[in-house]
């Protein structure tokens, strides 16, 4: 066994098994710490099968002019209190959206601290949405 192990040979395998194992690895790691990026058709997934409550980051005129169906708005400076005031059930998943997908990404944090169980935001935002043709609300 130790002869397998100080062979140079065997040492370059050794690393890629070594790096190729943590490159599987980090995504899980970074979806559990960092919530996780949706694509459209999952996020209609956890939306019609999981019971996901969607919130729009986006200013308030943005939302007007046309949403992700059953979303509510949430200014993003007050994202906690707007969440107590919607009263949402805890267990279901949480998904987060704006325009691009950046600033729904920097509230995650805040939204986990909040308690729940699972929270994704919607990759591209708003304009992966349209850009994968579904509908937007008014």
């Amino acid at each position: 066994m130790m002869n397998f192990l100080t062979q140079i040979d065997n040492l370059a395998l050794i690393a890629l098994l070594l790096v190729s194992g943590a490159a599987l690895f980090l995504p899980t790691l970074s979806t559990l710490i960092s919530g996780k990026g949706l694509s459209p058709t999952e996020a209609t997934i956890w939306m019609n099968r999981r019971k996901a409550a969607v919130l729009d980051l986006r200013p308030e005129d943005a939302f007007k002019a046309g949403h992700l169906p059953g979303a509510k708005h949430v200014s993003s400076n007050e994202i906690a209190a707007k969440i107590e005031k919607l009263k949402l059930d805890r267990k279901n998943p949480l998904i987060l959206v704006c325009e691009t997908g950046v600033s729904s990404r920097k509230a995650i944090a805040e939204v986990q601290k909040l308690g729940f169980a699972e929270v994704g935001t919607l990759d591209g935002g708003v304009q992966a949405w349209q850009a994968a043709a579904l509908p937007l609300v008014k």
